[in-house]
């Protein structure tokens, strides 16, 4: 299923709106280049239909595309990345 992933900055999500509900995964920009990927929910109608993984995927892009780094606090992120380890020269660590 292709979904289509919008950046939504004023809310700082990236949104998936399907007619059976929407999924997104909240960030917050912690650094001119750094995203920091938090939580990712999808509603239960999308789950297992490759949604929240578009959105990761379009997290990743993003970031790629503009030079940013990606700060993994999501479990679902974190799970994402043991499957696509070809992304984990974006990943940081917080630094506190």
């Amino acid at each position: 299923m292709a979904v289509n992933v919008l950046d939504d900055t004023e809310r700082q999500r990236f949104l998936a709106r399907l007619p059976e509900g929407e999924g997104e995964l909240m960030y917050k920009q912690i650094g001119s280049h750094t995203l920091e990927l938090i939580h990712t929910e999808v509603a239960p109608a999308l789950r297992g239909r490759g949604v929240a993984e578009a959105l990761v995927e379009t997290a990743f892009a993003l970031a790629r595309k503009d030079g940013m780094h990606i700060v993994a606090t999501c479990p679902y992120v974190q799970r994402w990345l043991t499957k696509h380890p070809e992304q984990a020269d974006l990943v940081v660590s917080r630094r506190r």
